[in-house]
């Protein structure tokens, strides 16, 4: 199924549309999302990308990425992909914004401008994975990661390495936020 992706400019201004296969091809700047679920422990949910992914297949990646379609509210459509991707929901909220480039051995581009959101995370047990999207989860601290990605690099998606490279006192913030939210909560 087509879809289609919000073309933006520096700035995150929507400029356009684009085919997301074409996007990707030409190499185009768009809006993305990615999501961090945290438990309790302070630990991130993580999934497995399906080997049937068309980049990136087999990697560990964050808890869930997607693309706003135009007219969609960037958190709406992270709820959304939640659900398609881990068939979970989760309030979420806007922790940053990161900006990368990186060619794909694939030869398609991810040029992405992208928001960043965490939540809390549902039980393992309540999750619905979706095998076309995802083929396992796992939960694993922020040091814990850290320390896995410089000893392993190539187990992980880029952008969960640009992430953690480029924003870790970011995320340190944000999951403590998040779960101190999920303290106050319980």
């Amino acid at each position: 199924m087509s879809e289609t992706l919000i073309v933006v400019n520096e700035q995150d201004r929507a400029i356009g549309r684009g085919e997301k296969l074409a996007v990707h091809a030409a190499g185009r700047l768009h809006r993305a999302f990615s999501i961090f679920l945290v438990d309790a422990r302070g630990r991130l949910l993580l999934q497995r990308r399906s080997r049937a992914k068309y980049h990136s297949a087999g990697l560990w990646a964050n808890s869930c990425c997607g693309h706003p379609r135009p007219g969609e509210r960037t958190l709406a459509a992270a709820r959304r992909r939640l659900g398609e991707e881990l068939g979970a929901s989760a309030p979420l909220r806007f922790g940053f914004k990161a900006r990368y480039r990186t060619a794909l051995p694939n030869g398609l581009v991810e040029n992405e401008i992208v928001h960043v959101c965490f939540g809390p995370a549902p039980a393992e047990s309540a999750l619905a994975l979706n095998p076309s999207e995802v083929s396992a989860v796992d939960f694993l601290t922020l040091p814990a990661l850290r320390r896995d990605i410089a000893r392993r690099p190539r187990r992980y998606a880029y952008w969960l390495r640009h992430y953690l490279k480029n924003h870790y006192a970011a995320l340190r913030r944000d999951v403590a936020a998040t779960r101190t939210a999920i303290s106050g909560r319980a």
